[in-house]
Order: structure tokens, then C-alpha cells, then sequence
């Protein structure tokens, strides 16, 4: 007779779901929001610091490169927002994101010495869709999406919808390419 034994970890996959823990939904969203800026910030050679304590700006990241002018390492600051209630891929050529008032007029004060940047991230609605992994890669779900919002004017009584391009991916490549404008004086 042969006894049957359990896979590894001790349980049947196809026999128990996944018990994830209690913790609300949004703060699982931000966590996975930040491992995704980390991996940008990491494949594009940016250090990260998070101020502290938090003044309305989530992170601040540097970059040094033999390029800049401005000086020998830029730095932007990121605000970063998730929602699941856009779908995946966005049709057109940007979709609408609200923003409280007061996020809106720190993020679209001009002129600056520090730039910043709105990254938007587009997660499923189950968090057991949020990661996929593989032993020849991570897949983080879904996008993360970068707008400048400076001189963006405020036009709701206590929200206002600004418009997130589609075009503008949130990847290492793309941020390389907003610390090169920076660092040559430009805008992001």
C-alpha cells in the first residue's frame, strides 16, 4: 500500500486557497505600490529616501549621472496613488484620476527647486491577482502610469480629476529619461 505524501509546505494546492492575511486592502495596495517604485528605482540606478515625518510627499528619489548640469545627483519628489477602479490597459490616450485639493495644489505648485510627480498605479481588484512569479521572473499587475502635474489648476470644491497619460509607463527607462531632463534643467 502506498501512503500518499503532502506536497511541499504540507498542503494540497489545488485542495486550500491561499489564506492571505487581514490587513485592508488600500494599505496592501500601498505596500505593493512602493515594491514597485523600488524595482523602477533600483533597474534605473536611483537611490530612494522617505521623508519623514510624511508632509503630503511619499518618497524622494536621486539620481547621479556624469550628464546632469544642474548638479552631479537630481532629485524628484513622487506622490504615489493605486486604485482598482480602472480597468487594466485604459483605453485612449489617458484616463481620470481625483485627487483631494490640497494633494493637487502641493503636486501643481510652480515654480519649484524640486520636482514632482504623480505615479498612479493600476492594481486588479483581487489581490491574488497582483503577483505572479516564476523562476524566470516577477509579474507585478498591473501599471504604474507618471504624470508633472505643476501649474495643474484646482477646480473642485474639495476634489478635482486630472487627466493620467497613458503613454507615460511608469519603468526604469522612463525614469532615466525624467532624472536626464532634470538633470539638464528641464521639467520631468
Amino acid at each position: 500500500m502506498a501512503i500518499a505524501q503532502p506536497e511541499r509546505g504540507g498542503l494540497l494546492p489545488e485542495l486550500t486557497a491561499t489564506v492571505r492575511g487581514s490587513l485592508a486592502t488600500t494599505a496592501c495596495m500601498e505596500t505593493l505600490q512602493v515594491g514597485y517604485l523600488h524595482a523602477v528605482a533600483a533597474a534605473a540606478g536611483c537611490s530612494l529616501s522617505q521623508p519623514f515625518p510624511d508632509n503630503g510627499i511619499d518618497w524622494h528619489v536621486s539620481h547621479s549621472a556624469p550628464g546632469h548640469v544642474v548638479d552631479d545627483e537630481v532629485t524628484i519628489k513622487v506622490q504615489l496613488k493605486a486604485t482598482y477602479q480602472i480597468p487594466p490597459s485604459p483605453p485612449g490616450r489617458f484616463f481620470s484620476f481625483t485627487l483631494d485639493n490640497d494633494h493637487l495644489a502641493k503636486l501643481a505648485r510652480t515654480p519649484v527647486s524640486v520636482h514632482k510627480i504623480l505615479v498612479v498605479m493600476i492594481v486588479p481588484r483581487s489581490r491574488d491577482q497582483w503577483l505572479r512569479a516564476g523562476h524566470d521572473r516577477l509579474d507585478l499587475r498591473h501599471c504604474c502610469y507618471w504624470t508633472n502635474l505643476a501649474g495643474h489648476p484646482v477646480t473642485g470644491r474639495r476634489r478635482t480629476t486630472v487627466r493620467i497619460p497613458t503613454a507615460r509607463v511608469f519603468d526604469d527607462r522612463a525614469l532615466c529619461e525624467i532624472m536626464t531632463r532634470v538633470g539638464t534643467g528641464g521639467n520631468p
